[in-house]
């Protein structure tokens, strides 16, 4: 019995059932929703970390969530997600369960979000449309200000297995959530590391796309202009597939962007990654060191070459987040409830939002200047390098030292994370061996709207199967100097294409080789054909539209049969010079072809 791609990432024989019903593919074997949803309380139990936990959704609610998903699944509906559970950080909204960012009375006071939120964000509602089932909201440093997890009136979460540590925040109980194996998805917010650090810590993928992909509608501000919505997951293709659905324009986001009409939809084979310096990596212990020397070699063994940067600039751009005028956006934040003196206010916290009231606009207006010029020269930084490779954070520290130094060891945990949303950079956090007995991760960082090359470095790096997080594309039928190994392959890398398969045409077609260089062959839809062995790459409509603007003549494109029947876009030439060009057809395609002697 085919198992679905949810249970392929989740482990079905480990954490469920099979139903009978059959999924959107037709195929018998689809995940049962009610089966995880008690298996997720089971755990819940088992595990007992009430400190994960500010609300869980009430069982009996939540299994009737999952009979409907299992009803819907079974009259057909396409639920991508049927039989996953998810965890919510909580400072983002689901219907019918209060918001407190990690503040009681913020749920309670006029100036917070009083009562039940009375609709779900759009990343959390879009979850749910593809079948995923709520659980309950997590635990956080309070209003997502912080990278430890401990900053909080809840509690302190402690490491999903090494209790006496920190789990990273301020997205700590999402993340700890799915590491203790509760919850499959995890949502956290990310402003300076949050979606980040505590994936580091887990051993978890947290995935956080270019700012403003995933609607923030829904959520409480940490830094208004630099928040984003992220996933944790132990498999990187369900925390793709949860990623691309939450992208997308929100009629309640008015600060959204989508992708470009041109946006790369994958890496090349043998891309250049950027690694910072020695000296860049002085706040990393010799044994963490040594572990990011691995996670180099490792990238290397993928095919790719790497190049050392300069990252200073972008280390010293980081201390505006805290240190400088975008302070503000905290204050604009939650700055006027915590002003009113709540008694259940973090004191760090408190104090870090305080910082922001008297900032003049002239400051802040200043330092956004700054950062636009450090955006630009970080574009210079990485200019020939495709992506560029960090340790995720500096070291994993204790509970009891992160209490007894709250804001030093904070800020030393955000050297590699503060900076990437302020430069516009997507990230994708990976887990990269153990180290100093716990797990140790590296993030690949990426150019804005260039999420799908860190998705596919990470998918190389994790032996993990195909991985996207961008919808859409055009399938591109390629049958001679496009091919792979042959020499004009690298357009289509250059132009982020991405291989789909190994076809053949249907038999309406002739190959012939044109009088060109390089060689090339033409397509020819004729009666009396054969089939032609090619390739279909999937490329975004701008991309396609540049490379269909430089193509020379006499190629063209346009529609071509497969043998399945299907029809796709592909090359062909014009008509003359096709009867003009030495026919191929008998080989079958321009590689065996080339391989018979073709000069």
């Amino acid at each position: 019995m085919r198992r679905s791609a949810v249970d392929e990432a989740l482990g079905l024989e480990t954490m469920g059932a099979e139903t009978a019903a059959s999924g959107p593919d037709g195929a018998a074997g689809a995940r049962s929703a009610v089966a995880r949803v008690e298996a997720a309380y089971a755990r819940i139990a088992e595990v007992d970390r009430a400190e994960v936990w500010i609300a869980l959704v009430p069982r009996d609610v939540a299994l009737a969530a999952a009979c409907d998903v299992d009803a819907r699944l079974a009259a057909g509906d396409d639920l991508p997600l049927a039989g996953t559970v998810v965890a919510v950080k909580d400072n983002v909204d689901v219907v019918g369960l209060p918001t407190t960012a990690g503040c009681p009375s913020y749920a309670t006071s006029p100036l917070g979000r009083p009562g039940p939120a009375a609709v779900s964000a759009p990343a959390v509602a879009r979850l749910v449309a593809a079948g995923a089932v709520v659980i309950g909201k997590t635990n956080l440093d309070q209003f997502a200000t912080g990278l430890v997890g401990t900053r909080s009136p809840y509690g302190a979460v402690r490491h999903a297995t090494l209790p006496d540590r920190v789990s990273g925040g301020s997205s700590s109980g999402s993340a700890v959530a799915v590491a203790l194996g509760i919850a499959d998805i995890g949502i956290g917010t990310d402003t300076a590391g949050s979606g980040r650090v505590p994936a580091a810590f887990n051993g978890l993928v947290g995935i956080k796309t270019t700012v403003g992909l995933v609607p923030t509608s829904g959520v409480v501000p940490a830094c208004r202009s630099y928040d984003v919505v992220t996933t944790f997951t132990r498999d990187l293709a369900l925390g793709a597939l949860a990623t691309r659905l939450m992208v997308g324009p929100s009629e309640t986001d008015p600060s959204g962007r989508a992708w470009p009409a041109d946006v790369p939809l994958a890496l090349r084979a043998a891309p250049v990654v950027a690694i910072p310096r020695d000296e860049d990596l002085a706040p990393l212990s010799p044994s963490w060191r040594d572990a990011f020397a691995a996670a180099v070699e490792a990238v290397r063994a993928t095919g790719a070459r790497t190049v050392e940067v300069d990252v200073s600039p972008m280390l010293t751009a980081a201390r505006l987040l805290y240190e400088g005028a975008i302070v503000a956006e905290r204050y604009e934040a939650v700055g006027e409830f915590l002003a009113s003196s709540p008694p259940d206010a973090d004191p760090t916290v408190a104090a870090i939002i305080a910082a922001g009231r008297d900032v003049s606009a002239a400051d802040y207006v200043a330092d956004r200047a700054t950062l636009a010029a450090a955006t630009a020269e970080t574009l210079e930084i990485l200019d020939g390098a495709d992506l560029l490779l960090l340790p995720t954070t500096t070291e994993h520290p204790t509970i009891a030292a992160v209490q007894a130094d709250p804001v030093a060891i904070n800020r030393r945990l955000g050297t590699y994370t503060n900076f990437v949303n302020m430069l516009d950079l997507a990230a994708v956090a990976i887990p990269a061996g153990e180290v100093d007995g716990g797990p140790f991760g590296v993030t690949v960082l990426a150019r804005a709207f260039e999420d799908q090359r860190a998705i596919d470095l990470a998918a190389r790096l994790l032996g993990s199967g195909d991985a996207s997080i961008v919808d859409g594309g055009v399938d591109l039928l390629v049958v001679g100097a496009h091919l792979r190994g042959q020499p004009l392959n690298p357009e289509l890398e250059a132009l982020g294409a991405r291989f789909v398969d190994s076809v053949r045409t249907s038999a309406a077609y002739r190959l012939v080789a044109l009088d060109t260089t390089p060689r090339k062959p033409g397509l020819v839809r004729t009666g009396d054909g054969a089939p032609i062995v090619g390739e279909v790459w999937r490329v975004s409509s701008g991309a396609l539209g540049r490379f269909l603007a430089a193509l020379p003549a006499p190629m063209a494109l346009g529609r071509v049969e497969l043998e399945d029947g299907t029809w796709v876009v592909g090359f062909g030439c014009a008509a003359d010079a096709g009867a003009g060009g030495i026919d191929l057809t008998a080989h079958g395609g321009w590689v065996a072809a080339l391989a018979a002697g073709l000069q």
